[in-house]
């Protein structure tokens, strides 16, 4: 038998890791800086325009590296013992839900799920208040809102980091998980070209944000009357602009998949749009995945699709085959969003070798 007498600080963690049956204990620091100048302890994760290209970087590092230590290493770390998230969800959810609360708990911490049925807010509590009261009785917030404007009034009134688990203008937290997803397949991000096909959405908004920063170009074809908000757009153009990546719209569906490295779309019907369920499915008539639209991509194409899916969205011969990463796309949800919640609330300094993106 080992005794052992270990005083616990904040800059440190238990770590157990068994092999061969024999189980070790050590204790690694987590009060360093991840990444240099990259430190992203207490920031709130609205949307990816707010984040510079090594931030963005170093989330996915930081992602890929608790993959690789538990996933694959089979190690214990801790690093959020003692830490508590509120998950507010206005809208119901598989990934996200079991995403962040099986990793926030894996990481030693403890999520606590709230639906609108559970909580005041906005109903018998301000938002002002809601905000104030969690701030001193949990670390961080992560709420899948309809409207953004109260991520960003919880931002404001809140002590304690935000985090956007969905807004009707961005899904961030999905942008991180299919930008992990890619650069395990191609080993490296930069030059791949994305095309959308699909609705001017959330998510086609926060990859609007992102890529042209990790130097990815980004073709999109949507039907008439259901493109990118105008000026989120006209912001993706100077970003575009700024990194030296290209940005393009087209109305046709094989326009923007030419020559492309990936294929995504998303759903037609979003949550709060069935009533116009018939009428968009009508509008979007030529726009669903095939192996047509995949003969015109580039040779190494792949598909991205982030659930729930539809077969008008996409046939099965594309979604189950071997191009299709979707399934690994959604178990990169759980380490990405595991990673960003680390960033947020540690200092935790990765071990394996920054990503090449």
């Amino acid at each position: 038998v080992l005794f052992c007498s270990l005083q616990l600080v904040k800059s440190s963690a238990l770590m157990r890791i068994s092999t061969n049956g024999i189980t070790r204990f050590h204790i690694t620091r987590v009060g360093r800086g991840c990444l240099g100048s990259v430190n992203l302890k207490g920031r709130s994760f609205l949307t990816l325009k707010d984040f510079k290209p090594d931030e963005i970087s170093h989330i996915l590092w930081v992602s890929a590296d608790l993959k690789h230590r538990i996933k694959h290493q089979g190690e214990y770390l801790p690093l959020l013992q003692g830490k508590s998230i509120a998950m507010i969800f206005e809208k119901r959810s598989t990934r996200t839900r079991i995403s962040t609360e099986t990793g926030f708990s894996l990481l030693g911490g403890h999520p606590c799920f709230l639906t609108p049925q559970d909580i005041h807010l906005g109903i018998n509590e301000s938002t002002k208040d809601t905000a104030r009261v969690l701030s001193g009785l949990t670390d961080l917030v992560l709420a899948r809102v309809y409207n953004h404007s109260l991520l960003e009034e919880l931002e404001k009134e809140a002590s304690i980091p935000i985090i956007n688990g969905l807004s009707e203008l961005y899904h961030p937290i999905q942008i991180l998980a299919d930008l992990l997803t890619l650069n395990e397949h191609y080993g490296s991000l930069k030059g791949l070209t994305v095309a959308w096909i699909g609705d001017g959405n959330n998510i086609l908004h926060s990859l609007m944000m992102s890529l042209p920063k990790l130097g990815v170009n980004l073709r999109i074809a949507t039907p008439k009357g259901y493109e990118p908000d105008a000026t989120i757009t006209w912001e993706a153009q100077h970003l575009f602009k700024q990194f030296g990546t290209d940005m393009q719209m087209f109305s046709e569906p094989l326009e923007a998949a030419q020559g492309s490295n990936v294929l995504v779309t998303d759903t037609w019907v979003s949550m709060g749009q069935e009533e116009d369920k018939k009428k968009r499915i009508k509008d979007f008539q030529g726009y669903q995945i095939t192996m047509q639209t995949a003969s015109v991509a580039a040779s190494d194409w792949t598909f991205l699709h982030c659930l729930p899916r539809k077969s008008e969205e996409v046939n099965d011969e594309v979604f189950y085959s071997p191009r299709s990463l979707v399934f690994t796309e959604a178990e990169n949800r759980k380490w990405t969003i595991m990673g960003l919640m680390v960033c947020i609330l540690t200092d935790y300094r990765p071990q394996i070798p920054q990503l090449k993106l």
